[in-house]
């Protein structure tokens, strides 16, 4: 049950249902509502990541479901598991993320880099240089940079949905469905 109850859209400024409106009918965005002169910077930085970044869709899923994890977030769980399977990750991959393994047989060299790259990030500002080592060997310089960010907002929005206590999606499967599909075709 949320901790702060969610914003009454009826009661709301008329813009402010309209921008509402142009997000997918999800809870987090009913209670981000709440802070509406975010809200917009909020999604267009969303959609960024999840739409325009060169990062593998694939190895930010992965990124996105460490961090729901670690973290832990249920909600981010929960919506970010199809769009990881619509991006290509396998079941085995999303289970060792579930089990906390990082290091699991199902991921190579690089996927690895980008699980402790994302751990390191979690635990402070600043990844260690062996570990950037290890990312810079991998990625371009434009995609670690895509990585931090993609880290750094998913840790936003786990603190958003844990500490209002933001509602799991009781009937949210076709509406993270249409998301993971709007994904895959990016």
């Amino acid at each position: 049950m949320a901790r702060i109850p969610y914003r009454d859209l009826a009661t709301a400024p008329e813009e402010l249902q309209k921008l509402v409106a142009t997000f997918a009918p999800l809870n987090i965005f009913r209670m981000l509502a709440h802070a509406d002169t975010l809200l917009r910077g909020f999604g267009h930085l969303g959609a960024a990541i999840l739409g325009r970044a060169t990062l593998d869709a694939r190895l930010r899923e992965l990124t996105i479901l460490r961090v729901a994890r670690r973290s832990p977030a249920a909600y981010e769980w929960q919506q970010h598991v199809p769009i990881a399977r619509a991006s290509g990750a396998s079941d085995a991959e999303i289970a060792a993320l579930e089990r906390d393994e990082r290091d699991a047989s199902c991921f190579g060299e690089r996927e690895r880099a980008l699980l402790r790259f994302t751990d390191e990030l979690l635990a402070g500002p600043r990844a260690s240089d062996e570990t950037l080592a290890a990312m810079s060997a991998s990625f371009t310089d434009r995609e670690v940079c895509e990585a931090i960010v993609t880290v750094g907002y998913y840790m936003m929005v786990a603190r958003v949905l844990e500490t209002t206590g933001v509602d799991l999606e009781v009937d949210s499967a076709a509406t993270v469905t249409e998301m993971a599909e709007r994904v895959r075709r990016r």
